[in-house]
């Protein structure tokens, strides 16, 4: 009995003891983002591209349903090599649609490499910074607030964010 009141003793202690000495901190990445002007300037960028990019994706859109309009008004009078001609053509220009969606929005698409361009450097720079802090300071786990839906409270005085922009030098 002396022996299994021990153990367990000793395991609560072990596990309370270990528990104390791991430090957490948090970070708020979107509130880090707003305080970093080239993060603003990047992201009206890419809303300045993408817009154009829809534009254009929108007029072909725009074309291709006006083909389809003129073929379902035809259709009536349209011999079958000809009926088939003109299916054939909308489907094609459909596919040139959706690659055209791919080229501009798709996973490797010209906004996803404007983003790894413009948006990438800025994060690995943060991520540097929350890096070089947790080190210092013997943090063994950051956690960022703004991803985080499962923090119901956490202490201000856990928040690093303001010591990663005077890190980065905002």
């Amino acid at each position: 009995m002396k022996k299994t009141l021990f153990f367990i003793g000793l395991f609560m202690a072990l596990t309370l003891g270990s528990s104390y000495a791991q430090k957490y901190a948090l970070i708020d990445m979107e509130y880090i983002l707003k305080k970093i002007p080239t993060y603003e300037s990047a992201n009206k960028q890419l809303e300045t591209l993408s817009e154009q990019w829809q534009s254009k994706v929108d007029e072909e859109v725009e074309t291709v349903n006006a083909m389809y309009k003129k073929y379902q008004a035809d259709l009536v009078f349209l011999a079958g090599n000809e009926k088939t001609r003109r299916e054939n053509e909308i489907v094609a220009r459909e596919n040139d649609l959706q690659e055209l969606r791919n080229q501009y929005f798709g996973p490797q698409g010209e906004l996803f490499k404007q983003q790894e361009k413009l948006i990438k450097p800025i994060q690995d720079n943060i991520y540097e910074a929350v890096k070089e802090i947790a080190t210092a300071s013997g943090y063994t786990l950051v956690m960022d607030r703004a991803s985080a839906t499962s923090i119901i409270f956490a202490s201000p005085s856990i928040d690093i964010s303001d010591q990663v922009l005077s890190r980065l030098g905002y």
